[in-house]
This record gives C-alpha cells, structure tokens and sequence, in this order.
C-alpha cells in the first residue's frame, strides 16, 4: 500500500496516491492521469498556514462490537484487528469506549450495584471481562504506535439519580462526590487491566435521547459546576490530573451554550481539556460556524468529534453500491420535529462520513471517531435495537466478515494523517469538490479529495513552486500524500 508513484506535471512532486470510489476502488493506489473536458480545479497547498493540531481518527470498543468479534474464528478475529490497529490496516489512533453499559450493551448493568454505597465499596468492572477489554487488550498488542481511548458513561449508577432508572433522570447532587468517585475507580480498574485512559466525557448525550436507552440529564450549567468543584478536583486529588475531561459530548449546533458555560471564565474552564461533539443533528450540516465558535471561545482545547454512524439502518450485506447510493435515512427523518426536518433528507454513507470528516477538519476538529467498530448483519446486538451500521459487518454463523465502503473512507484519514499532524492551508476552486490538508510529524503533507460529483475531474495541485496534475474519478475519495523531501 506504501508503493511510491509519481503524480503527473512539468516538476513533478514524489506522492502516492490512494481512492476509493463507487466504481469499486477500495484505498487503491492509481498512478493515471486523464485529461478531463471540464477546467481543472486548483488546490492550493500552504504549508505555512498552520491551524490544529490533530488528536486522531478512529473508532469505539463496545460491547456489541466486542462480541460480534469474539464470534468469529481466531484467523478472523485477527483479520479484523489487523485492519483496524494493524501496519497494513487503518492504524487507528483515537478510540472511545463505554463506562458501564450503552445502547450497544446486551443489557443495562452498572459497575456500582449496591444502592447506597458511597464509598463504592462493591465497585467492579466484571461485566467487561468476556469480551470488552479482551478486544482492546488485542488491538493493543497489533497497535504499533499504540492509540488513545476517550470513556464515556451513558449514565450514573442507577441509584445515584432521582428516578432510580438507568434511563433519564439527574443526578442528585448529594451523589456528586460518589459519581466522581466512580470515575477514578474505572479509571484505577483500567489501569489495573494494562488498559491506559486517555481522557473521559462527563457523560455521553447530555440532553438525553428522547428516554429511549441508558441516559443522565445535564444542563451545561450542572455539567460545569460539578466538573469544576467535584469531577476535575477529585481526579487531580486521586493521582489522575493528566486524564483529559471533555465536556459536552453531544450533537454539534447546542455548542455555543455549553461552551459559554464551560469557558465562561478561568475557574471554569480549568479542569476541562475540550470539548466533544456527534454529528446526528443534521445528514448533511457539519455546523462549521458552531465549530468555530466553539473553537474561539477555548483555542487552546481539543475539539473532538466522539461519536458518528449510520444510525436506524440495518446495514446492507456486501453491496457496496448501497453506501454510495442516496437511500438512507436517519432518526430525524421521522422523528425530527417539523421545522427541524430539512436537516434530514435521505444521504449516501460514503458522502456523508467524507464530506463529514473534511468539513470537521477544516473547522478546528482535531479528532473524529466512528462508532462500533464492527457489528453482526442486524446491525447489533443491542439491548434496545437501536441497529445501526459499522464500517466493518460481519456474521458470526457463517464466519464471514464484510468490510463496506465506509471502512476505506475512514482509512484514507486514519493511516495518512497521524498523531501530531498540524492542518495546514487548502484552498479548492470548487464549490462541489471538497478538499483538506495536513502536515505530518514526518513532514510529508496528507491531502483529501472528495469528489461527490457524477464527472472525473482533473486537481491542479500546488505547493510553492510546483504544480502537478491528478485525476479522481467520479464520486471518489482520493487520499494524496506528498513527500516534500
């Protein structure tokens, strides 16, 4: 896949260049170029132009995942790591699990059984042992440059909250210091397992999912008093002040309340590291200026996409001309309230992860993680059947595995763009055609095209002083990566 081609122009760049496209390329290098009937479009590269610095990409360690994994033969186990965590594969950097169960659990369970146990006395991660952190012991053992994990609870302990529910509900605050505590016991839990956290989210989906599954109430108000006098000084006192806390952890156009609340001032802001973000408020809508926003009232904090999938699909059984196709449909295009309904209409998966992830990118994101990992050909197992699609479907009975489209669109941004990337300037002469830029720690630079247009285009790159033609075929995604040296 590292094969070194020679892109076509006068003085020409040393880049590889790899698309994955409805015509059936799948991460494939191409070494063509195709003078094309329409003008070419400009890109224009600026390596001097220097905005974030990048987090990561990658995917979520569930328990549904976890156990669709452990369902396969050994050889395929392997397989589906290795191309996820593997040399050759996606090379994931930025990950995200859940504390405790979720949606994508078989069931509700808690670490903190007992009602009234402040103490948390009776704490235990057990309910991990048979699948989830089997499977991120494996990725790690693949993972060469290792990667990070974000932890999320979907809900407090039961017990803890004022209907006694595992969903909705708020927490009491006399169980605010017993709801920080259960932090630091998984995090020691963890530890313990050989399994580092990277930073946590105070709770995934503040303002709940309609009581459908495990959820816990929070104003932006009371996510912030209780990180700024309970969470954050209690990890700082336990040994655990380098564990990164992001607030929010929800879809992207109420970002300008909560950071206004969580960035108000000093004190408020001290304990959190940035912020997290999901993209199901809209098939379509990045919401750049909320990111901007977002990003200019906390420059100096991570912006992190923590959550994105295909959501109320069952996903479709090796046919990738389904991903490319404009059939799907997401919760809103039922349940959004009418004046919110122009923000659903129907969407290709493929379409909507690329110009998803470049538009993140090009608006301060740092990191982007996809949900599940890997999911059976339901689109579960979940406890509420709230089935949804992964990049990587497989079927247990039959040991078969499935990579769709979606996991090659992730991997051109995963294994091309690494820890410590800055985004550098990228200009595109197209208003159809999309395209963002980084520069990696090894000082190659990692460009991505998105062309969801039904013609080949030619790309008339430049970099300083030279100019070098590419062609990308019709609705493709190309990933160019230069080397400047």
């Amino acid at each position: 896949m590292a094969t070194l081609l020679s892109c076509s122009g006068s003085q020409k760049l040393a880049c590889s260049v790899y698309e994955t496209s409805a015509q059936g390329k799948a991460l494939t290098p191409v070494d063509t170029f195709e003078p094309t009937t329409s003008p070419p479009i400009t890109v224009v590269l600026q390596p001097k132009e220097r905005f974030q610095t990048i987090t990561g990409f990658g995917g979520s360690f569930t328990e549904a995942a976890a156990s669709v994994l452990h369902g396969l033969s050994p050889a395929n186990q392997k397989m589906v790591l290795e191309a996820y965590f593997g040399e050759e594969g996606a090379q994931y950097s930025l990950t995200r699990t859940h504390i405790a169960s979720c949606d994508f659990s078989r069931q509700n369970y808690t670490y903190a059984p007992v009602a009234g146990d402040i103490n948390l006395t009776q704490f235990s991660i057990d309910p991990d042992r048979a699948d989830l952190i089997p499977m991120i012991k494996a990725a790690q053992a693949l993972s060469k440059e290792g990667f990070k994990i974000i932890a999320s609870p979907w809900t407090c302990p039961p017990w803890m909250k004022d209907n006694k529910s595992y969903v909705g509900g708020k927490l009491l605050p006399e169980y605010q210091p017993a709801f920080a505590l259960y932090f630091s016991k998984y995090l020691e839990a963890y530890q313990a397992e050989g399994i580092p956290i990277w930073g946590v989210t105070v709770i995934n989906e503040p303002h709940g999912n309609g009581n459908n599954w495990e959820s816990t109430l929070f104003s932006p108000e009371e996510m912030t008093q209780f990180v700024q006098h309970h969470l954050g000084p209690h990890l700082e006192q336990k040994g655990w002040g380098n564990v990164n806390i992001l607030g929010y952890d929800q879809n992207r156009a109420g970002l300008p309340e909560w950071v206004d609340a969580m960035f108000r001032d000093e004190a408020t802001s001290k304990y959190f590291a940035g912020t997290a973000i999901h993209w199901y408020e809209s098939t379509y809508d990045y919401f750049p200026k909320a990111l901007q926003y977002a990003h200019q009232k906390a420059p100096s904090k991570y912006l992190i996409e923590t959550e994105g999938c295909i959501d109320s699909e069952v996903p479709h059984w090796k046919d990738d001309a389904w991903y490319w196709q404009k059939e799907v449909t997401d919760w809103g295009w039922d349940w959004a309230a009418p004046h919110e309904k122009y923000l659903h209409p129907k969407y290709a998966p493929v379409h909507r992860y690329a110009t998803d992830i470049i538009g993140c990118l090009n608006n301060w994101v740092d990191g982007w993680i996809d949900w599940n990992m890997i999911l059976d050909r339901q689109g579960g197992p979940n406890w509420f059947k709230n089935w949804c699609v992964a990049p990587i479907i497989a079927d247990p009975q039959i040991d078969e595995v499935y990579k769709t489209p979606l996991y090659y669109v992730m991997a051109h941004f995963s294994k091309f763009m690494r820890p410590g990337a800055v985004k550098i300037g990228c200009s595109i002469t197209s208003d159809a055609v999309m395209a963002t830029a980084v520069q990696n720690p090894d000082g190659s630079i990692a460009v991505a095209i998105f062309n969801p247009t039904a013609e080949k285009h030619t790309l008339d790159i430049h970099l300083n002083t030279i100019q070098t033609m590419i062609t990308i075929d019709k609705e493709a995604l190309q990933t160019i990566v230069i080397k400047t040296n």
